[in-house]
């Protein structure tokens, strides 16, 4: 079997807008959560999202091509030139048709859909011709393939809070499977605004927190529900041998995937997790591992009532009583809010840089044990020690689960 490898990784986010900085911040336990100010709304009852800031895409896309992509297909340009740059090479030694771009994308253009529809509205006809382009979900990987040359598989995973983790997955399966010999993955989102708020709203999953250190805390009894925020993470994936023969630096093997579906309701994780650990096991399985081989866990931890209780149930099925208690877990979330379909392709950057970097972040902002959350969830600062083999998982409306095990490199 061909063996996977992360060559580069490019991202953008609430705490860093660039891989350093991102580590960085990990390991300080930056907080990326601040008040709401995309909009003035201060009658509105949630206070807080994790935005990103001081984004700058000029240095990567000029100010023509700018006007004509939405932002979450900028972010992803510009991770995916970061990735790029950060792999060392440009794959240019490969046959283009080798080389893929799968980004998964949650909800897509709908900003820029308010925006044309205000147009609409009073001049049906002055809707922008870029309108449709822009703001469809698939043209993340598009413009990315435009950039890079890549001409193999592309596509948009959409499966809402899933869908970074499931590109991921299925460029690995692309290059394990002998379909691509690289690919460039992940997810990007931007949908930060009164309208998308107020539609999660309603549905009382969003932390109504106005104390932004307070409004994501992932496992806490106290937790009030989760922060939208924006952001995208791309991997460069690339098959071992072809790493190995041009020197590559290389953060971690991508080992296993497993993607199950609760069958059980539109919004709500399945309450016996049975599905969820159905696809940990897949992962760690296909990685040639056993429970007792998880060292680590990033959690989905959205800071929802449901999401972390029904979570740390899946992962004592899919471990073992035993193993559970002993592995390490941590919500990345609790520095960056909810990224949506980013937020898998962030939080598997995040467990790569763990890998390679000998350290395990602090879930931040938690003060209060909750007796249905009883597992280790790094709550006391960061942790500096090795990982041999990690699971990150992302749990989407719908009932998708998408897990990956990304472990240290072994030759």
């Amino acid at each position: 079997m061909r063996r996977v490898v992360i060559t580069g990784m490019g991202t953008v986010n609430p705490i860093g807008n660039s891989v350093p900085e991102f580590c960085d911040s990990l390991k300080a336990g930056k907080l990326g959560v601040s008040r709401i100010d995309q909009f003035d709304a201060p009658d509105f009852d949630v206070k807080c999202v994790g935005a990103v800031k001081n984004f700058d895409p000029l240095p990567v896309i000029d100010k023509k091509e700018c006007r004509r992509m939405d932002r979450f297909t900028q972010f992803a340009v510009c991770a995916a030139d970061e990735a790029i740059k950060n792999a060392g090479t440009d794959f240019k030694d490969i046959d283009p048709y080798r080389a893929g771009v799968i980004i998964g994308v949650g909800i897509g253009g709908i900003n820029l859909t308010l925006k044309e529809h205000e147009k609409f509205m009073s001049k049906p006809d002055k809707i922008s011709v870029f309108y449709v382009p822009m703001m469809i979900a698939n043209m993340a990987a598009g413009t990315v393939s435009m950039k890079t040359g890549f001409k193999g598989d592309n596509f948009a995973t959409v499966t809402a809070c899933s869908s970074g983790t499931h590109a991921i997955g299925e460029a690995f399966r692309k290059i394990k499977d002998g379909y691509l010999d690289v690919a460039l993955c992940g997810g990007s989102e931007s949908s930060i605004s009164h309208f998308t708020l107020s539609g999660f709203n309603v549905m009382k999953v969003l932390s109504r927190e106005e104390d932004p250190t307070k409004a994501s805390t992932p496992f806490d009894l106290n937790r009030s529900g989760f922060v939208l925020g924006e952001g995208c993470g791309i991997l460069a994936l690339e098959e071992y041998e072809h790493a190995k023969a041009r020197g590559a630096k290389i953060y971690a093997e991508l080992a296993g995937y497993g993607a199950t579906c609760d069958a059980y309701h539109m919004t709500s994780p399945s309450p016996t997790g049975e599905a969820a650990a159905a696809g940990m096991k897949q992962a760690y399985t296909e990685a040639g591992l056993k429970a007792e081989d998880i060292d680590y866990i990033n959690a989905h931890g959205t800071a929802t009532h449901l999401n972390d209780m029904y979570e740390t149930k899946a992962i004592k099925i899919a471990l073992g009583e035993e193993a559970a208690k002993k592995v390490a877990i941590n919500s990345t979330k609790s520095m960056t809010g909810h990224l949506l379909g980013a937020a898998g392709a962030v939080e598997a950057i995040a467990t790569a840089l763990q890998i390679d970097g000998g350290f395990i972040h602090q879930t931040i902002g938690y003060t209060t044990p909750d007796p249905e959350c009883d597992l280790d969830y790094c709550t006391e600062g960061l942790r500096e020690t090795e990982i041999h083999a990690a699971l990150s998982n992302s749990l989407g409306f719908g009932g998708h689960n998408a897990t990956i095990c990304i472990k240290k490199l072994v030759d």
